[in-house]
């Protein structure tokens, strides 16, 4: 039956694979009724192309719609790629939305407005609060640019888009307009510090008190271009002090002086035991380096680019498969090169000590104590955890003044 209701209405819906992930498209008589980014997985955006057109039956896109979607792919890749001669069928649009839609779709790839600037173009100046509602309910994802209009200030506002606006920020590095915008944030996150404290703060009155205290937010991403030279110096760095950590990892990156942003997995897998070794490399990291190297190799490691479509617990649990790296190791890379905003590493000893020191628990609280206050804090969580961890150095510091004193 929904099958003739989809012959009937002329719908029809594609899934189609990006640079981002896996997109869905969706089409009628008057031209395309919908397009969505990545859900995370493939099967989650077909699940949600049906869900939201039930009358649409998976099939061929028309050549308009396959023009369409090589114009979205170009445009993902990075490439030059002009969509506003895309047909978009807008009869079930309000007709705000539609002027709103219309003067968004004259952003030019790399430019961006604001969400005041669009709402003074199309002859309401005082709409700006309506402007950003009518993009949040944007049903046409790329062709109308939603991730071009900003908020005041150039901040990047929201986005109703999976990933919410770490997706956004992510689609204007890819045009070309990311940097300046991610420079806004401190310390370069996809997320904007001061509204996460704000909501930290607002959701829980003891650890605001402890925010008080602090003071602001500094936490500094290392950032990464190569997610298996990320992995192989947390690798060489566990269980040693920072100095002597970066001594032996300076000493493995000199074995591949022709690799100047670090070695490549095939270049570990040819180099010598002895080498190696001879670089400091402990016998057990030596076998955790090789064994991240051969699953990269054959492709069990996601590559930068795809953790950034992944969720965080998929994240952890392809990495956790690489000998020598548990789930700490990968919660702070998620925390402190990925700038991930939700992370709460419940086994961290830093973590449980700044937790009852904060919350004057006698005793080092269990992971679903942690877990069960943490909820509140969501999400914004590695903002949280960031002020645990300082809870501690204020009690060291505390106490060193004490026995100065």
């Amino acid at each position: 039956m929904v099958g003739f209701r989809a012959q009937m209405s002329g719908q029809g819906f594609a899934v189609f694979d990006t640079a981002v992930g896996a997109c869905g498209i969706a089409w009628g008589e008057g031209g395309v009724i919908g397009v969505r980014l990545p859900e995370g997985h493939e099967r989650e955006t077909r699940a949600w192309m049906a869900r939201r057109f039930p009358e649409a039956r998976e099939g061929t896109p028309t050549p308009a719609v396959g023009r369409a979607i090589e114009g979205i792919c170009a445009l993902l890749r990075g490439e030059p790629s002009d969509l506003s001669g895309v047909a978009l069928d807008m009869t079930s649009v309000p007709p705000f939305h539609r002027r709103v839609y219309e003067a968004a779709r004259g952003i030019a790839p790399g430019a961006t407005l604001s969400y005041g600037e669009i709402a003074a173009h199309i002859g309401s100046p005082l709409a700006a609060r309506a402007v950003g509602q009518a993009l949040g309910r944007n049903p046409f994802a790329i062709v109308v640019p939603c991730h071009r209009v900003l908020a005041a200030g150039g901040k990047a506002g929201g986005f109703s888009a999976s990933g919410g606006v770490a997706t956004k920020l992510r689609m204007l590095s890819i045009e070309g307009s990311g940097p300046r915008q991610v420079s806004l944030f401190q310390g370069g996150f996809a997320f904007d510090p001061d509204a996460a404290v704000e909501h930290v703060r607002g959701s829980d009155p003891t650890l605001a008190r402890l925010i008080d205290a602090v003071g602001p937010f500094r936490m500094k991403l290392a950032g990464t271009q190569s997610l298996f030279v990320a992995l192989a110096q947390a690798i060489v760095y566990q269980q040693l002090n920072g100095k002597a950590a970066a001594t032996i990892f300076g000493r493995v990156c000199a074995l591949f002086p022709h690799t100047p942003d670090g070695p490549r997995p095939e270049h570990v897998l040819r180099m010598s035991d002895d080498k190696l070794r001879g670089a400091g490399l402990s016998r057990s990291k030596l076998l955790s380096l090789r064994d991240l190297a051969r699953k990269s190799s054959d492709g069990e490691i996601p590559t930068l680019d795809e953790v950034h479509r992944m969720e965080s617990e998929a994240i952890v649990e392809r990495l956790t498969a690489v000998r020598g790296i548990g789930r700490w190791t990968v919660e702070m890379l998620l925390m402190f090169r990925l700038g991930r905003p939700d992370v709460l590493p419940t086994d961290d000893y830093g973590i449980r000590k700044g937790f009852a020191l904060t919350f004057k628990k006698r005793e080092l609280p269990s992971r679903k104590d942690l877990e069960k206050r943490g909820a509140r804090w969501k999400p914004f969580r590695t903002v949280a955890s960031w002020y645990l961890w300082r809870a501690v150095e204020r009690s060291q510091q505390e106490k060193s003044a004490a026995k100065s004193a």
